[in-house]
């Protein structure tokens, strides 16, 4: 017997009035912790585990993850979870998974093996390449094409390509810099080699290799896929030398994968769902109806609206995704996304600015402003600018640990009015860790002239997966009913005339604009 099915039977038996089946696990691999909830039909966490992602940090700028350490974290979390909630593997209907976006690995079709770790969402080895493709006359050329294609036709297919431009954030220019760099990716291209980010490396391995698929929010994502035709870009795969063979068969969001492997946790598990995080976290928020909005305040910021049936092109720092695909429902989002929100309060604490990230919010309020001082973001990587550093701006000798603070918190709100400010909204919803800060969300609040809810769960990840997980297994039946199970812990509504800011954010963009660079 092996050692995961001797520890199997430890867990504690389900009562004998209990009915099989009543629980599902929601299980968010995100960029720096992974976590598992059990949730009952009333969406209520019944057991949690969670475990810390180790990043791997090659070079400078290069961010990794070991595949068989994520692995393990994946499949340990699920089993504490379950335990932690007293209840037996038997008991759950169904499994989610939410997986950070845009981190992927290749690995031989026929032995499994990767050629290399996960290269992050957050690596920058592609910087160089970005900037010259974004900068190259071939782009441009591509531009003008889709452009005149798209004006003699009205097609919207060809408006995407005629606002292309590559991000450090995507797979695409990192899976490139992999085709040129990897020797055994270059030798196994043309039939050996698999691409896939987290959610199809789990998938492979949770069925031992007979599932290879990913889902429409994590093929968005990538940078590869095209929302329009809802399919991977040739067009794109041409222009970096990129076989298109490489990439997995795309599936629905809400979608019965399979089975995990009866080895793995005793008894196979219905794996009845696969979606990127910031689609999960806005299915979690209930935002089904067009205009919609989700704040999301974690390690890295993300401002998405919901768009129906209607996919816009990308324009400024805007771009577009599929939010989910259910039988013959898709849902479009347009997403803004900003850099260093948790990372920053996280680094303000390693460096002693608090002894606890709850003291922040008052610390903030304990003054009037921040005298003047600005927070350049640029700790981790910046989409528009990934060589941005992060920096203060306007120390001076009076300046304390509060005016820090508040100038940290203040770059927050004022790179969520930005993105606000590029569309109309009506209703944010706020998650991620860094909305627990009451001075940040009533600052956006005011900024964008506009409520915010914060629900009262704030793992809108987790939550996402285990309702699109659940609807696939019958274990909710609508959306009617998930959104009845939607609380609300705190509104934030407009307290200030958002001109009140007008000097502080001014300055702040200024300051942006003479912000060094590395």
């Amino acid at each position: 017997m092996s050692r995961d099915s001797q520890r199997e039977q430890k867990f504690k038996e389900p009562d004998s009035g209990a009915a099989a089946a009543r629980y599902v696990l929601g299980v968010d691999v995100g960029s720096t912790v992974v976590k598992c909830h059990v949730y009952d039909r009333s969406a209520a966490v019944r057991g949690f585990s969670h475990r810390k992602v180790e990043s791997l940090y090659p070079r400078p700028g290069w961010v990794e993850l070991d595949p068989e350490v994520l692995w393990s974290q994946f499949i340990g979390v699920i089993k504490e979870a379950v335990q932690a909630a007293g209840l037996h593997m038997r008991q759950i209907a169904g499994l989610g998974i939410s997986t950070q976006r845009g981190t992927f690995i290749t690995w031989h079709k026929r032995t499994g093996k990767p050629f290399h770790n996960f290269i992050s969402w957050q690596d920058l080895r592609s910087a160089e390449l970005v900037n010259s493709w974004n900068n190259s006359l071939l782009l441009k050329v591509v531009h003008v094409i889709f452009t005149v294609l798209h004006f003699l036709t009205g097609n919207d297919r060809f408006l995407a390509p005629s606002f292309l431009t590559f991000s450090t954030h995507q797979a695409s220019m990192k899976l490139s810099w992999v085709f040129k760099n990897i020797h055994e990716v270059k030798a196994a291209r043309k039939n050996n080699c698999c691409f896939g980010t987290v959610d199809t490396w789990l998938l492979y391995r949770l069925t031992k290799g007979s599932v290879y698929a990913t889902d429409y929010s994590n093929a968005s994502s990538t940078g590869i896929f095209e929302p329009f035709t809802k399919c991977w870009n040739p067009t794109l795969c041409n222009l970096l030398s990129i076989p298109v063979s490489i990439y997995p068969p795309v599936r629905d969001t809400s979608f019965n994968f399979g089975s995990t492997d009866s080895e793995i946790f005793g008894v196979p598990i219905p794996i009845m769902a696969v979606v990127a995080d910031q689609q999960s976290a806005m299915f979690g928020e209930c935002c089904f109806h067009p205009g919609d909005v989700k704040l999301t305040m974690g390690t890295g910021g993300f401002w998405n609206v919901n768009t129906g049936e209607h996919l816009f092109a990308a324009r400024g720092s805007l771009y577009p995704l599929i939010g989910w695909k259910i039988g013959e429902e898709v849902v479009y989002l347009t997403e803004g996304s900003i850099s260093d929100v948790g990372t920053a309060i996280k680094w303000a604490l390693d460096i002693e600015l608090f002894t606890n990230v709850d003291e922040t919010a008052e610390m903030a309020q304990s003054t009037a402003d921040s005298q003047g001082v600005c927070f350049i973001p640029g700790l981790q990587v910046s989409g528009d600018d990934p060589y941005l550093c992060a920096s203060f701006m306007g120390l001076k000798p009076s300046t304390n640990r509060n005016h820090l603070v508040r100038a940290i918190l203040e770059s927050i709100a004022f790179r969520y009015c930005l993105l606000n400010n590029l569309a109309s909204i009506f209703l944010s919803l706020a998650d991620g860790g860094v909305s627990n800060n009451s001075f940040v969300m009533q600052m956006t609040s005011d900024l964008i002239n506009k409520k915010i809810e914060k629900p009262a769960n704030t793992e809108m990840s987790s939550l996402g997966a285990a309702f699109l997980a659940g609807l696939a297994s019958g274990f909710w039946t609508d959306k009617k009913q998930l959104k009845k199970l939607r609380q609300v812990e705190a509104v934030f509504e407009p307290q200030k005339d958002s001109e009140e800011y007008r000097p502080a954010m001014d300055a702040w963009l200024q300051a942006m604009k003479h912000s060094p660079h590395r």
